[in-house]
């Protein structure tokens, strides 16, 4: 059942209000925690502590987690000694990690503090890794099986320490150095044949595994592509070192979409909702790129300013450059996006540009003669214009789409090349270039046909 959170955030304040914490506690822990932790966001910050210590110890831990950053810092601050030691002792290493990543220095170092000798170590190792690589999003938290073991000696080890990994669902077989050997799922083990077999009988030696220094979206790749619920992680050496699951493979690809599509938009990126980033650092996250395409469009002006007599005696032709460079702009920006999601799904590569440019060139053509068409009669019919005018417009119309998508097509395959996210190539690059290209041919036709 889908959550309303509005409704059940008023209704929590109500019981607070009330002072009913009995139907308080029942009515949360009711919920999904994730749910859970949407509906306590919702409510007062105040009544956040409150709220959390009212809740089962093991439901507030997995609401913990799903919890805003700034919230989970209330909370923190909020929590003696004892209470933030079992919120630790309860979350994953990764979800920990993640946890600090947002946090202020003097809150790491008390989070830091209350974890147990071996969490604090697994959590030091994964934040040596680089920021962004598969190392640095992975869980340490997994089932580690020998390929001697029966299935008997299997399943004691799932009951006695399952309930500390991430997953049971997918073991992972190591040798005596902790190399990854084998891979075998629990289904294998249940519905086998011979129940005398060992894991080593039985598992898979063809194992899909990712490095520890590897790109994490590379990573979320993998997952999707292979259906795998959990990626073992691996060092240089094939040992193994942690696991990248499922949920934190969209984690991952939700993150990187939303950092493709603030870079399109010409906006720095930033982890932080919306609504949780103050006006200062928006500003401060927006003015670089409106003052370097500001500075670019430099050239559009300074060639306006070229052409400026030539235009003054052909007044007609200054009423149709917006349109010839919002039309540049749109057709660049059609495919930049498309190659740009290609990209980032895998679907091309740096070896076809060829083969792009030759496919966009012949799609430019037939846009460009559609448009030219279609405004050389509306030219003629609404605009009232003289034929060579309008020639000169719909010429300058099917080269603009041609060169636009040309552009369009190749910048983001090059920034890619030089190691750029090619979402940096996007719309408002793509459109200032192509405004500037526009302008010079448009008078270098106007110049040829009609002698401006």
């Amino acid at each position: 059942m889908i959550t309303d959170i509005k409704k059940s955030a008023e209704e929590i304040e109500n019981l607070l209000e009330e002072k009913d914490y009995r139907t308080l506690r029942s009515t949360i822990s009711d919920m999904d925690p994730a749910d859970a932790a949407e509906v306590l966001d919702s409510v007062e910050e105040e009544h956040i502590p409150l709220v959390f210590r009212i809740l089962p110890k093991e439901f507030a831990s997995e609401c913990f987690v799903e919890m805003d950053s700034d919230h989970q810092m209330t909370l923190i601050t909020a929590f003696s000694d004892a209470e933030l030691n079992e919120v630790i002792d309860n979350l994953f290493v990764d979800d920990t990690v993640d946890l600090l990543d947002e946090m202020p220095a003097n809150v790491v170092k008390r989070v830091l503090s209350h974890a147990t000798p071996e969490k604090r170590a697994a959590i030091n190792q994964i934040l040596a890794y680089p920021k962004n690589s598969a190392g640095a999003f992975m869980t340490t938290e997994f089932v580690e099986l020998k390929a001697n073991m029966t299935f008997d000696q299997v399943f004691k080890k799932i009951r006695r320490t399952g309930v500390d990994k991430e997953t049971i669902y997918t073991c992972y077989v190591t040798d005596d150095f902790r190399k990854l050997i084998g891979v075998i799922t629990v289904k294998d083990i249940m519905t086998a044949q011979n129940e005398e077999a060992t894991v080593g009988e039985l598992m898979e030696t063809q194992i899909i595994s990712v490095n520890t220094t590897e790109d994490q979206e590379i990573a979320a790749k993998m997952l999707s592509k292979y259906d795998l619920l959990a990626l073992p992680v691996v060092d240089n050496e094939n040992r193994l070192v942690g696991i990248v699951t499922y949920d934190d493979a969209m984690d991952i690809i939700e993150s990187e979409d939303t950092e493709d599509i603030e870079i399109m938009a010409a906006i720095t990126p930033t982890d932080k909702p919306y609504l949780k980033v103050g006006i200062f650092e928006t500003w401060k996250k927006r003015i670089p790129w409106l003052l370097l395409l500001m500075v670019s469009a430099t050239v559009t002006s300074k060639i306006l300013q070229h052409f400026e007599h030539a235009l003054a005696a052909q007044a007609a032709l200054i009423a149709f450059i917006p349109m010839l460079m919002d039309t540049g702009g749109n057709a660049g920006g059609q495919v930049s996006v498309t190659i740009i999601r290609g990209l980032s799904l895998g679907e091309i590569s740096l070896g076809d540009i060829l083969r792009i440019l030759w496919k966009e060139f012949r799609v430019a053509i037939l846009c460009g003669i559609t448009l030219a068409s279609a405004n050389f009669v509306k030219m003629m019919l609404i605009d009232n214009v003289n034929i060579m005018t309008a020639i000169v417009v719909c010429l300058t119309v099917a080269a603009a789409v041609i060169i636009a998508k040309l552009i369009g097509c190749t910048l983001p395959i090059l920034a890619k090349r030089i190691g750029l996210d090619p979402a940096v190539m996007a719309s408002p690059f793509i459109t200032t270039i192509v405004d500037a290209l526009s302008l010079m041919v448009y008078f270098a036709i106007a110049s040829t046909l009609i002698g401006i």
